[in-house]
């Protein structure tokens, strides 16, 4: 039995359920805070398994942590920060006081508790939408000044602000400001964009998009995994207080390049441009991962091409059978 233990919260999503796959696979103990909004069934693998422990409870309670490493096993010797109200439509449908609740309050209570338990290190998952639009088409750096254009955008900055002024605190923050995802996981989602345009194309053999010229930047699932299990192994002293890029700049994409590779391999797919002007997420941006490359050694393993590969195998061969169910969405609505 290994003394190594995280505690993983919105363990059950869809990071955190592989999240939690890899690091049993790597012999750590996990916890997992989750309530379960979207189901359990990404976690029953694990119930067997003798270093899993899960613990249906709201991050936003004041004492959840503490009331989620309560028993024999030896204190958490790091907290993965996943649970919130994640994407800038959820956030619009809960508003801004939920989402603040949620995406700060949160954040800044588990901080707190962690760091009255002794926990040594508070790895929080951000957005790259933080930086909201490339300054003349510049990829931006860690660096680079943060320009939010979503309500989803302006709670992660604050969640970061407040970390990063806790540096020299004894538990170490670390964050991480994700990519765009895709890919499959024991929870997937739908309402991203590559696995969107697969699901549309698959079912419907039509995208509509919106947006066309946009550039974005895209990650799989797996590799985010593998980032903060790198994040979680690193000598303290390099990681405390930094922020990384977590992606890969081969992820660079416009939409139409996206739309190119899904039609690639549904070549019988229409596609429809339409404008659309909206109030929420107006991402036109590149992004430089040299940072986390040069520090930490991390690079992909997968790339765009291999995930909608993998979304549409588990699509035809009725891996997923429902994909149009809410649980694999966090938000009804998504603009393409």
């Amino acid at each position: 039995m290994t003394d190594r233990h995280v505690l993983v919260t919105g363990g059950a999503g869809y990071i955190g359920s592989l999240l939690t796959s890899e690091l049993l696979r790597q012999n750590f103990r996990v916890t997992v805070v989750d309530t379960l909004l979207f189901g359990g069934e990404s976690l029953t693998p694990f119930l067997h398994h003798p270093n899993f422990h899960f613990v249906k409870a709201d991050v936003t309670e004041p004492r959840a942590l503490r009331e989620a490493v309560k028993g024999d096993w030896p204190k958490p010797e790091a907290v993965v920060h996943l649970a919130g109200i994640v994407g800038f439509p959820a956030c619009q449908a809960v508003g801004r006081q939920v989402a603040w609740r949620y995406n700060v309050d949160a954040t800044k209570l588990l901080f707190e508790q962690a760091s009255s338990l002794g926990v040594g290190r508070f790895v929080f998952s951000s957005t790259y939408s933080n930086y909201g639009l490339s300054p003349d088409g510049q990829s931006v750096t860690e660096e680079s000044p943060l320009n939010p254009q979503s309500l989803y955008a302006e709670t992660k900055i604050a969640s970061e602000e407040y970390l990063l002024s806790q540096k020299d605190a004894a538990c170490a923050p670390l964050l991480f400001r994700f990519a765009t995802l895709y890919g499959i996981s024991p929870r997937t989602r739908f309402d991203l964009i590559v696995n969107q345009f697969v699901l549309e194309a698959f079912t419907k053999r039509e995208l509509i998009i919106y947006q066309r010229g946009y550039s974005r930047s895209f990650v799989h699932v797996y590799d985010v995994v593998r980032g903060i299990v790198l994040g979680l192994t690193a000598d303290e002293a390099r990681v405390r207080g930094q922020v990384y890029n977590l992606g890969t700049d081969a992820g660079n994409y416009t939409k139409d390049q996206i739309v190119a590779l899904v039609l690639k391999r549904m070549p019988e797919t229409t596609v429809e441009y339409k404008n659309l002007t909206f109030g929420g997420d107006m991402r036109d941006i590149t992004v430089s991962f040299s940072k986390i490359k040069r520090e930490l050694g991390f690079k992909t393993t997968l790339d765009v091409d291999h995930g909608i590969r993998e979304v549409l195998n588990a699509l035809k061969t009725g891996l997923i059978r429902s994909p149009m169910d809410e649980k694999y969405r966090n938000a009804q609505f998504i603009v393409q």
